[in-house]
């Protein structure tokens, strides 16, 4: 086997495998936890439940905020303190989180200038009264039950520093947001279902998730100058012997981009945020008292290899139309029947976080024919920002404050 087969077979070999992984650890984390639980959890309506304290960073939210804080507002959830955050913003976010604080005396705001989300999250974090923080973005909806069901986890376990929740893709109205909808049930519950049963969790979902306030005290905070704060912060949490979880009754109805340019910078600001994290903390990372992280690290550094992989098997094939490449044909020999078993597991993959999902989202199946195409469109889009963003972590100069933009929130949702 020459060295362009082993490229080919490793370009097919390493998503199948991966994609093997998820499936089966998806499917033990449903058997052996999820299928289990009740329909309600414990501390609903429960007085003497923990106080929690909901923070809201906000930035040019105007349009979305008064329905994100009036589901916060009806949450099944008795000692809960909201604060929203509003970060500099430039339209009437301000006004309307103050008209908001006047009608619920529950509700406090904190003003600041533009920062940065993890600036806004630690500003929240100093007024807080809360032994439990429970993070969501200015322009999520949250199921009326969602803080409860995070809350059980830190009351059966003293290690649980983080809960992270099932984000849920509500603009839908384009074939990039119904792929993405299949993409955050398919890929990103079952790859979080399946690190949770393996030990360690990549990254937190930052529009939900819930913390131990003495564990972010310990890793003092979010850092305040990396470009995605929930990668980071998992990973400080996780180094420093702190468990995340993945809760996925805890569901959160989020925006995202429907348009090609607003969903690339969003996963080159992702694949950035990765870079780095690992980075900052691979130093830490490969220390023998962190062994249990190193499946993570290694998992993200087969990965980076693969995108390289990937982008040089698309110049040898654009070479081989221009100049023949004689050891090509084998390549595409290895291609042709190997992508066909990864195409099969692709359909399983579907197949299994369909069936999972569809108990919180029926109308999930919807989007199943839209998500067959995710292979052949987001594997490409993740390849080259990951590709393009290493370089970018490498370069960026530590310490620069990460200020946050207004993503594109979908067609649905524009004025």
């Amino acid at each position: 086997m020459n060295a362009m087969e082993i490229l080919a077979l490793f370009a097919i070999g390493y998503p199948s495998l991966m994609a093997t992984v998820w499936i089966c650890g998806g499917i033990y984390y449903y058997f052996h936890w999820e299928r289990k639980q009740t329909t309600r959890p414990t501390s609903a309506n429960d007085p003497n439940a923990p106080r929690v304290t909901v923070l809201v960073p906000c930035h040019n939210e105007g349009p979305n905020i008064d329905e994100t804080i009036g589901h916060l507002f009806r949450q099944n959830y008795l000692n809960l303190e909201i604060i929203a955050i509003n970060d500099g913003s430039r339209d009437d976010t301000g006004e309307r989180l103050d008209a908001l604080a006047r009608e619920n005396p529950t509700l406090k705001v904190l003003h600041q200038v533009n920062q940065g989300k993890a600036s806004a999250m630690n500003n929240g974090l100093a007024h807080a009264s809360g032994e439990i923080i429970v993070g969501i973005d200015g322009d999520a909806v949250l199921d009326y039950d969602a803080v409860g069901w995070m809350v059980e986890h830190f009351l059966r376990s003293s290690r649980v520093g983080s809960v992270t929740g099932n984000p849920r893709v509500r603009t839908r109205s384009t074939a990039i947001g119904k792929i993405q909808t299949g993409e955050f049930s398919s890929i990103i519950g079952l790859i979080k279902r399946a690190q949770r049963i393996y030990g360690m969790v990549f990254t937190i979902s930052g529009v939900i998730c819930a913390f131990r306030r003495s564990a972010l005290e310990q890793i003092n905070g979010w850092s305040t100058d990396m470009i995605t704060e929930d990668i980071d912060v998992s990973w400080k949490l996780q180094l420093s012997g702190w468990q995340v979880r993945y809760e996925p009754h805890a569901m959160c109805w989020v925006l995202m981009p429907e348009t090609l340019r607003g969903l690339f910078r969003q996963r080159l600001r992702w694949a950035q945020g990765g870079a780095e994290a690992f980075l900052r903390h691979f130093s830490k990372a490969i220390h023998w008292r962190n062994r249990r992280f190193w499946p993570l690290l290694a998992e993200y550094i087969v990965s980076i290899v693969w995108c390289y992989s990937i982008i040089t098997l698309m110049l040898l094939g654009v070479i081989d139309l221009i100049l023949t490449v004689p050891s090509w044909e084998a390549a595409e020999d290895v291609l042709g029947w190997s992508g066909g078993l990864l195409i099969f597991l692709c359909l399983i993959q579907f197949s299994v976080s369909f069936y999972i999902d569809s108990r919180y989202d029926r109308t999930i199946v919807n989007c199943l024919f839209w998500s067959i195409w995710y292979p052949y469109f987001y594997w490409i889009l993740n390849m080259m920002t990951a590709v393009i963003a290493f370089p970018k972590a490498v370069v960026r100069r530590r310490g620069q404050l990460a200020i946050w933009s207004s993503p594109d929130r979908g067609e649905a949702f524009r004025e």
